[in-house]
Parts: C-alpha cells; structure tokens; sequence
C-alpha cells in the first residue's frame, strides 16, 4: 500500500520488517453528522471499513437513492467527456477551485449544461443534414443541368438538319428522346418523365442492372461519378457518389424506379427541365448554403466556448461526484441502531492512528454542529487483521513485486525488505554489462526526471508498468553497471580502466596479447576480470567457473536468508515447534550439503588449489571413507565430510517424525477436560467464547498431519537440490548476454567497419543500435527481470513466506481513480 498520511499527529517510523499492529474498532456516529465524518477519515484514509450489510442487496441499503443520484451525474460527466474528446478539448488539470460547489447546486449545473449541450448538437445534427442535402441537391443540379445542355445542343443541331431537309414542322419542343421512327410517325411521341439524384459509387453497377430488369430496358439512365466524396446525409460519413438521371415512362415504371432507389440508398431532389429555372435553383441553394454554414459555425463556437467552461471545470466536479459517491457507499455499509438515530461502524486501522481518527471524529461533530459526538472503542477479536505495509514511491515497486505473489499473513516477515537489494541485484548478475547498464541508467533517469508528467496522464500498459517499476529499473541500472566493471565488459569490449593488464607476452614470438603465450609480469588487476582475459583460451573456462561457482555462493546465502526468515517468524509468534523441528534440521540438511560445497569453492579460491570440486561432492557420497588424495583442500576433511553427511541424513528424520507426535501431544493437553456446553441465560460474551472454543476443539486428524509434514520434508529435500541448480541460471543468462553482445559487436559492427565503406558503416551502426535495443536492452532486460522474479518466488520466498493474508484498504480518497464507479 502507498504511505497514507494525514493530519492530526506524527506517525511513527516506517517498519517494513513487519506490518502495522492492527485494532478492529467501532465506531457509533448520530445521523446528522455521518456524512461529514465519513468525508473527514476518508481524508486521513486510515480505516478499513467492514461491510456489516452483507446480507442486504445494493437497493435495500439506506443509501441507495443517494449513490443512484450520484451515478446519474457521474453518467453525465462522462457524457461531457466524450463530447470533450470528439471536439479534440482536454479536460484542464486538477487545480485548487476558488470556491466549493455543493452536491445540490453541481446536480442542477450538470442537469442545465447537458440540456443545453443537447439541444446544440441535435440543432447542430439538423443543420449539417440540412447542409448536406444541399450540397448533394447543388451537385444534382449542376451535373443533370450538364444533361440537358448536351441535349439541348444536340436537339438544335438536328433542327438545323431538319430545316435543311425541309422539315419545318420540328422545332425545339422535340422531346429529347428521338429516333428514327418518332421522326416518321409524329403522332406516336410521348412525354417522359425523370427523377435525379446521387448513388453511391460502389452501388451504381447494380443499380443500373435492377433498373433495367425491373422496367424491362423501358428506362434511360445517364450517370456521372463526382470528382470527391460528399458526406452522406444519413449517415453523415464521406461517400463516393455518382449523379444519375433516369427517363421512364408511365406511372408504374416511376414506382418501381422509386422503390429501387430507396433500397439502394439513393438520394433524389427535384429537377426542373427548364434551363433557366435551373440556374435560379443553383442560385438560390448556393445561397441556402452559405447562409447555413454561417449558422453552423456559430453554432460549433458556441459548442466550443460550453465544453472548454466543462473541461475547466470537470476535474473538480469529477473528483467531487467520486467522492460523494465513496462516502454513500461507505455509510452503506454501517448498521443503522433501532432508533434511527445512529450508525454503526466497524473496520480495522493501524494502531498508531487511534489519534489521527479521534481528532477527525471530533472535528467532523463540531463541523455538524451534532449535540451528540461520535463514540470510538477498540474491539477484541480473533479475527486475523489485514497486512498494512507504510511505503513511498521508492519502495512501494518492490513491495508491489512481493504482494504479486502473495499477501504477507498479519505480522509475517515481509520479504520486500531483503528485495530492495537482491532483486535488482540478481537481475544485474545475470545482465552486467556497464554499457548497457548506462543506457539502463539514462532511460530510467529519464522517466524520474519526467515523474510528474507521467504521473498526471494515462499511460499505455507496458509504459505504466514501466514507469510504475522506475525506482526498481533505477537500482538495476546501477547495480548492472558495477557488475559489468566486475565483469570487465562494455558492450562485450574490456576496456583497462583501473589499471594496464597483469599479463605480458612471454618471449618475441607472443605478437598478439590474445595468444595463450601471455605470463603474469604486472601486478594483479586491481578491480574485476583482467583485461587480458578476454579473447584469451583461457577465458571461456575461467569465466565458466567464475560465474558458476558465483551463483551457487548467491543461491546458498540466499536460500539460508530464507531459512533464517522462517526462524525468525517461529521465533516471533512464539512457535517453539518449528524452531527445533523446522528451522535447525533445515540448516543442517542444506548447509551440510550445499553450504560445505559453497566452502569448498571459498577454500579453493584463496589457496589456488586444482581439487576437482565435482569429484569431492560425488565421492562424498558414494565412498565418504575412501582417501582424497591431490583433492583434499584441509586437514581433516574427510572427517568433516563424514560428519557432515550424517548430519544431513540424520535431519530428513528429525524433519519428518517428531513433529507430528509433538502437535498431537500439544492438542491433548490443550482440550483436556473442556467438555461443555453453556448454560441458558449465560451474558452472551461467554457464549461467544464458548463457542469459539467448542469449534476449535475437533478431532486431530494425526495421518492428515503426518502426510502433510512427509510431503514437506519430501519438498525441501528435493528442493533443496533443485533449487541450487536452479541458481546456475545467474551463469547461463550472464554468460548468454555476454555471447550476444559478442555476436552483435564482432559480427555486425567490426564486420561492416572492415568494408572501408561509408554506407556500409552507416547500416551497419544502424543494425547494431537496433540490435542492442531490441535484444539487449529490452528482451534481454525482460528475461533477466523475470528470472531473478522466480528466483526471489520459488526459491527464496518459499523457504519461509506463507503468503496468505489480505491487503489493508482503507477507505480513501487519495486512492480513487478516475474508473471509479
């Protein structure tokens, strides 16, 4: 959980080591100052209330009708929202507000603003259609004018044609639509009829096919496709359009047409033949439209000038509706007494805050001006309390690590103390590189010096773990930067930092100093791997067993912290069981193991002795009396060792078998002669006590027991094994950064440099920064970050970590968040 302060007092120190002492309280607050109390602790946020309405649904409860009326306004700032972010206006940063605004007079501001804002948009809705139509209707008319012109001037040409041939009787009433047989029979002509209007484009081939079908090719059908697309007025998007003019004749053929239009969409206006009537009707919806756009921009400022007077205000109404609605959903949760004059609160806050919410319980009477103050009393309950750990931004990404894998149970020891340092630092030992660490470094550097920033906006999901984890990615950097100068590797290149390499070339004929003819002339590098190692045959198998007897050093010390933790958690609840039947054979067993092994490889170090470390262990075993010959490393050792693995063989029983007989004995005398039921009219505390007791006293199951410590035994023996293998994975990580920071540097950026080309230097660099980034610096950090998450999980945390208890949530109003609801 995040630090939550408050006024009223100085909270103790921190103690990350265990969680804040708990009290279950009650709180019995008069009716006429509940609301203001319940806004005076979620200020403090330092209670966790029960729900003690459990049984009631959301609609029975008292409060009901207030947080319907507060998801109604919440319903219409969301509304103001959307309308926000379609004008492309972002709601202004939460700032300190002149003057409060209550409840009532926000609900009848909300009520008025989103009236006004719908009637806006449904004349805005009108006026666009209106402005759409028009411009389709001027575009009809503009392209079927075209229409008749082309007819026009072709029916004058075959005037002039016709009064050469001597043909008086045609003029310019022809109809349009004349052939060869109109023209010998005159008396058989007929008036046709046409409708105009748009089509879309991808449907204009089908059309003009049900055209043809359904009047039996009795239709002329012109089109024309519009240079742009016009925004339909339906449905308001931008659609591809054709112009049409069909010529029909006889009153069925005009139906079927407009039933085919009406199924494809079609748009059809009125058209006049008359050439002139036509330029009037251009003339007049040309003056239709502007008129109509004047009014629509009038109408968008004024939109905009209402959603700007919102969004300077909606962080504060949001946050005001957030809360009201926090506080009625709290006070639903508190007991209403018989008189309806009281509610009844209980819930659990830390101890150290008694005074913090006796100070708010006094306020929030005075404030009320109630003549009756609110009573506070401590409960004394059985009941396990939740885990409340004080953290600030630094610490709260590692205790977020922690509580990922489980809740620590009320007062165990929380191993996000120890996961400050050794996360970030496992996580180094498998990424050191310093190169990499310093672009680690700057990224992260990055992020904290743009904290507030980040902090204010909405974030995708990868950035927001990533930013949230900057404090963890900080101290990774940091400690990868000193693993790689142990290392000796600057995107895999080593670099003389400290101090010339120890080795020289051994006679003349040594021309290179990556031969193996190289001999120690200068003092011993005086801080991480020589230099002159690198490149070396020596390398690979120095390098090997550095890093892997390294990881079995850090995988020992680890897995004894954990051991330690169970002691010291034994020790803290006063579980003398665990301690001489858990604890002590756990120690033996796994340091008469593994933990002599981590003394072989120190002894074998500092004396430079060449004993086959592999051959003592396995020997150990197979023939414990047999000499060890140039593998012995001590005096005595093979007495050690004897010792040692009778120890080890002697705590798998001790783990095992006492520890049951010891419970079973321990649950005898406990329930020894508690055979009781209360008697009628007893106070009823008693009752309850008894009650309690008579569920506590049940059968022991002794083989439910016994199985349940066989399979522990089974699993730390096993594990024990497993789990110091599994700590090689330190090696193998490290030593496959290594390798592909290797490949990436020889391979792509010396490669492209021995070309003596400058483009093909310049892709090369390319190829190599978005290698380095994108396996190095990102799935490499990722690999590593989620290896040393199970080492810290499996390996460490299971040695004495339950995990098994609940979060402390108080009720707050830092903690609401923007989805609320």
């Amino acid at each position: 959980m995040a630090n939550h302060g408050g006024g009223g007092g100085c909270c103790p120190p921190m103690d990350l080591f265990r969680s804040e002492p708990m009290q279950l309280v009650q709180i019995i607050i008069p009716i006429e100052s509940a609301h203001l109390t319940a806004s005076y602790l979620g200020d403090i946020g330092l209670i966790q209330f029960k729900d003690l309405n459990a049984e009631k649904s959301p609609f029975q409860r008292t409060y009901a009708a207030q947080i319907k009326r507060c998801g109604e306004m919440a319903r219409k700032l969301r509304y103001f929202k959307d309308q926000m972010s379609k004008a492309g206006f972002t709601p202004s940063v939460l700032t300190e507000t002149k003057g409060d605004i209550s409840l009532d007079d926000l609900e009848v501001k909300l009520g008025d603003l989103e009236a006004e804002l719908i009637e806006i948009n449904s004349n805005s809705e009108k006026l666009e259609r209106g402005y759409n139509e028009l411009v389709e209707y001027k575009l009809v008319l503009q392209k079927a004018g075209e229409f008749f012109k082309s007819a026009q001037t072709s029916a004058v040409a075959q005037h002039r044609e016709a009064a050469s041939d001597q043909a008086p009787e045609e003029s310019l009433e022809t109809p349009l639509l004349t052939n060869q047989e109109s023209k010998s029979d005159q008396g058989k002509q007929v008036k046709l009829g046409f409708l105009a209007g748009l089509v879309p484009k991808a449907k204009a081939l089908a059309f003009e096919r049900i055209l043809f079908r359904a009047t039996r090719g009795n239709v002329f059908l012109e089109q024309a496709a519009l240079d742009e697309a016009v925004v339909d007025p339906s449905s308001g998007e931008k659609v591809e359009k054709n112009v049409f003019l069909v010529f029909f004749s006889g009153e069925r053929a005009k139906s079927k047409i407009l039933k085919i239009c009406e199924a494809f969409g079609a748009n059809r206006y009125p058209f006049v033949e008359d050439l002139v009537k036509q330029e009037q009707s251009i003339t007049e919806v040309s003056g239709k439209i502007s008129e109509i756009k004047t009014t629509i921009d009038a109408g968008l400022l004024h939109r905009g000038n209402l959603l700007q007077t919102i969004g300077e205000q909606y962080e504060p109404w949001s946050l005001l509706v957030r809360r009201e609605k926090s506080i009625y959903h709290t006070l639903n949760m508190l007991s209403i007494d018989v008189t309806k004059k009281c509610l009844v609160a209980e819930g659990w806050s830390p101890i150290y805050a008694t005074e913090q919410i006796q100070d708010a319980l006094e306020q929030a009477t005075i404030d009320s001006n109630s003549q009756v103050g609110a009573i506070f009393q401590v409960l004394h309950t059985k009941e396990m309390p939740p885990t409340f750990f004080r953290t600030n931004k630094f610490t709260d990404s590692f205790q977020t690590i922690v509580d990922a894998y489980g809740v620590a149970k009320y007062q165990e020891a929380n191993p996000g103390v120890f996961t400050v340092v050794t996360f970030p630092f496992l996580f180094a030992v498998m990424f050191g590189d310093w190169g990499h660490g310093i672009c680690l470094l700057l990224a992260t550097l990055y992020l904290i010096v743009k904290e507030k920033k980040f902090s204010s906006q909405k974030l995708g999901d990868i950035m927001e773990m990533t930013f949230g984890g900057r404090y963890v990615i900080l101290l990774m950097s940091l400690f990868s930067i000193y693993t790689g100068l142990i290392y000796n590797e600057f995107f895999s290149v080593p670099f003389e930092l400290f101090s010339p390499s120890a080795y020289v070339c051994r006679d003349a004929a040594c021309s290179e100093a990556t031969t193996i003819g190289l001999i120690k002339g200068r003092d011993t590098y005086p801080f991480g791997v020589d230099p002159a190692w690198h490149g070396s045959r020596s390398e690979l198998p120095f390098l090997n067993s550095l890093k892997m007897k390294m990881s079995i050093l850090l995988g020992v010390t680890q897995m004894n912290l954990g051991i330690i933790m169970s002691f010291f958690n034994a020790l803290y609840f006063g579980n003398a069981v665990n301690i001489w039947f858990q604890f002590i054979p756990q120690m033996i067993f796994l340091n008469g193991l593994f933990g002599y092994l981590s003394l072989l490889i120190i002894v074998k170090w500092c004396t430079g002795s060449q004993a086959d470390l592999y051959h003592v262990m396995i020997y150990m075993f197979l023939g414990p009396t047999d000499d060890l010959g140039e593998n012995q490393l001590f005096p005595n050792q093979k007495t050690v060792q004897i010792t040692l693995l009778l120890l080890a063989l002697i705590a798998v029983p001790w783990m095992l078998l006492p520890k049951p007989f010891i419970l079973k004995a321990q649950h005898n005398r406990r329930h020894q002669g508690v055979s009781y039921t209360p008697l009628e009219g007893e106070d009823e505390s008693l009752q309850v006590e008894a009650n309690h007791d008579s569920h506590d006293h049940e059968e022991f199951e002794f083989s439910e027991v016994f199985v349940h410590q066989l399979i522990h035994t089974i699993e730390f023996v096993l594990g024990a094994v497993s789990n110091t293998a599994s700590y090689l994975r330190l090696w193998a990580l490290s030593l496959a950064h290594s390798e592909l920071s290797t490949v990436f540097y020889e391979k792509v950026l010396l490669l492209a440099w021995g070309y003596n080309n400058v483009i093909i230097l310049i892709i090369g660099l390319i190829v190599f920064i978005f290698a380095t980034v994108g396996v190095l610096l990102v799935m490499e950090t990722l690999s590593a970050f989620l290896h040393a998450l199970r080492l810290h999980w499996v390996e460490f945390q299971n040695k004495f970590y339950e995990g098994d208890g609940y979060k402390f949530h108080p009720f707050s109003f830092a903690l609401l968040r923007d989805d609320d609801e």
